[in-house]
């Protein structure tokens, strides 16, 4: 899409259509045709109502008040609207509240480019839209001009933001038997030689050979043999060192504790963790932010075969923990936690980690918002503000050590699973910070996106299917570091 700034009034600005936000139900702005008898149709500007004029082929779009989350899903529902009409470009205006246009610009610049990702892939047949093109103006709705050099600096940071998004979603809704453990592993040196990273992908031998037994186990039933992906965003004096380790479940049966048929679909979702860090290093590296990056992939499928691993087994981790199974399908935190393990070796400032861990998530949290945990209560507030701030869902749900009780093991170290239903999100995230050493304990942070990963509805700035849940939130707070 190409998206252009011009510092003429909306109404001078040649465009095959325009696009007008109507902000408190603000009937006379300067944006609106007054020659239109709004009455007549019906329209009365109230929130998420919208009217198309087709004499001056105008899109009115009503916000009852100036709300940031609100505007950039407006915008996304706009840019939806107008690709199905035969229009090549269409203008719009700043809808700010004359405290913060740049706010606004990022809102509207984030729905628009979020909003026309279209899940299409593999339909045979698809309506290619002819919108080609996005023109701006700089007059904000307040009436102030914004600097064509800051709609420059927002624009380039909300196309990395969206392509690093609209990556992870691709990803996210590729089949299980394209988007194998080897296909995450490619996508990966795709970027790294695009973008100049390192990487390095490693089989299934180095996780025996380097004591990675929980990941290696969760592999065994596959005919895909598993990858461990780390790919290295490093500048030449970066001013921190962050782990981003993700969940890449390229497929997840249940393994022998295997789900019911209607729970395993949609389960190619389940690499949704290693699909955000991968769009999240895309989106770095166009950035420019200076930070080292690591991106550490647990890539892998939990199949069921003669060779799977059981309830009941033991398995021993990288850092020499040995683990009760008592639910093979709780296999997302076996493979997460050797990767933790392998990722402090890199003594990183931060350790962030992003999975589609547990339903129970869900319960808690609905559907559209994800879990933030860790020991460190100032880290997570800091990261929820950064999440708010980038349009993502996100609430915290505390450890105790009530819960820690609960996946006490008679026979290992630890148990993979709580022995009561309750609190399951929790009791994942305190299995996972059993394997984070303790000088890492308040630098760690455990992202759960079970709900917002994958939903089979359009909502929001999501289409249908893979949302990209975790990289907005996560490149807003890394552009926090970046910045002290």
């Amino acid at each position: 899409m190409n998206i252009q700034a011009n510092k003429l009034s909306l109404q001078e600005i040649q465009a095959d259509a325009t696009l007008v936000f109507i902000l408190n139900q603000n009937l006379e702005h300067r944006w609106v045709e007054q020659s239109v008898d709004f009455t007549s149709v019906g329209f009365k500007a109230k929130e998420d109502s919208s009217f198309f004029d087709p004499t001056h082929k105008i899109l009115y779009l009503a916000l009852e008040r100036y709300d940031i989350d609100l505007l950039r899903e407006v915008a996304a529902k706009g840019i939806r609207t107008l690709k199905k009409y035969p229009f090549t470009s269409f203008k719009c205006g700043i809808c700010d509240d004359s405290k913060n246009p740049k706010e606004a610009l990022e809102a509207i610049l984030s729905g628009f480019l979020l909003g026309n990702y279209e899940n299409n892939a593999y339909k045979s047949k698809k309506e290619e839209s002819k919108l080609k093109k996005i023109i701006f103006s700089l007059e904000c709705y307040s009436g102030q001009q914004l600097p064509k050099n800051i709609f420059e600096s927002c624009l380039k940071d909300a196309l990395a933001m969206a392509d690093g998004v609209n990556l992870a979603r691709s990803l996210v809704n590729k089949i299980p038997e394209e988007a194998t453990p080897e296909f995450l592993a490619q996508t990966a040196k795709n970027l790294a030689k695009e973008y100049d990273l390192k990487v390095k992908v490693r089989d299934e031998k180095y996780l025996l050979e380097h004591g990675m037994g929980a990941f290696y186990a969760v592999s065994k039933a596959s005919v895909h043999p598993p990858r461990l992906i780390h790919l290295t965003y490093s500048p030449k004096k970066p001013l921190k060192r962050i782990a981003l380790v993700g969940k890449g479940l390229t497929y997840d049966s249940g393994g022998l504790s295997l789900k019911p048929a209607d729970y395993m679909v949609t389960m190619k979702a389940d690499k949704s963790g290693g699909c955000a860090v991968l769009g999240i290093i895309n989106a770095v590296a166009k950035m420019g932010l200076n930070l080292e990056i690591h991106g550490i992939i647990g890539a892998t499928e939990n199949m069921i075969g003669g060779n799977a691993f059981k309830p009941d087994d033991v398995l021993t981790a990288k850092n020499g923990k040995t683990i009760e199974v008592r639910n093979t399908d709780a296999e997302g935190r076996l493979v997460l936690c050797d990767c933790l393990c392998y990722a402090q070796e890199f003594e990183p400032d931060y350790i962030i980690d992003i999975a589609t861990l547990t339903g129970a998530c869900v319960v808690a949290l609905g559907e559209y918002t994800s879990g933030v945990l860790g020991f460190n209560h100032e880290l997570k507030e800091q990261f929820l503000k950064a999440a708010k701030h980038s349009g993502e869902l996100a609430a915290t749900l505390p450890f105790n050590r009530h819960l820690r009780k609960l996946i006490d093991s008679k026979v290992a170290d630890i148990c993979n699973i709580s022995s009561t239903r309750y609190g399951g999100s929790i009791t994942a995230g305190l299995f996972l910070g059993e394997f984070i050493e303790e000088k890492y304990k308040d630098k760690w942070l455990h992202l759960d996106i079970a709900g917002p990963a994958y939903v089979e509805k359009e909502w929001d700035v999501n289409p249908f299917g893979g949302s990209g849940a975790g990289v907005r939130m996560v490149l807003e707070f890394l552009k926090g570091l970046a910045r002290h």
